[in-house]
């Protein structure tokens, strides 16, 4: 049986997407990360809430308060949920996999990706 664990998290930044080769105004939001992990269950668990809690705050450590356009060429929405997802995938022990990862900008845009 394949369970899941789900975490959220939640960091403040800013960026300036580029549309049609301009940039918009460089504006701020409050980011919410939802991150659902699978695996099979041992010993009564997936994975240590704390474990992920862990893994996925150090991720995203890098992006909080920070100017994204100094870390992505075009700081969509999409792309810094692509890079966060590559950076769990690499961190997760072998047993568990990414499930679905969902990123808000704000209260009404968010963008998920899910996994088989």
């Amino acid at each position: 049986m394949k369970s899941r664990i789900i975490e959220r998290f939640r960091f403040e930044a800013a960026h300036a997407v580029m549309i049609d080769g301009k940039p918009e105004e460089m504006h701020g939001h409050t980011f919410r990360l939802e991150v659902a992990v699978e695996g099979d269950l041992k010993n009564g668990y997936v994975m240590d809430f704390l474990e992920l809690r862990k893994l996925v705050g150090k991720i995203i450590e890098r992006l909080d308060h920070r100017n994204l356009n100094e870390l992505f060429e075009n700081p969509t929405t999409e792309n810094i949920v692509l890079w966060i997802a590559g950076e769990i995938e690499e961190k997760l022990p072998g047993n568990v996999k990414l499930h679905r990862i969902t990123l808000w900008e704000g209260e009404e845009n968010g963008v998920e990706l899910e996994f088989e």
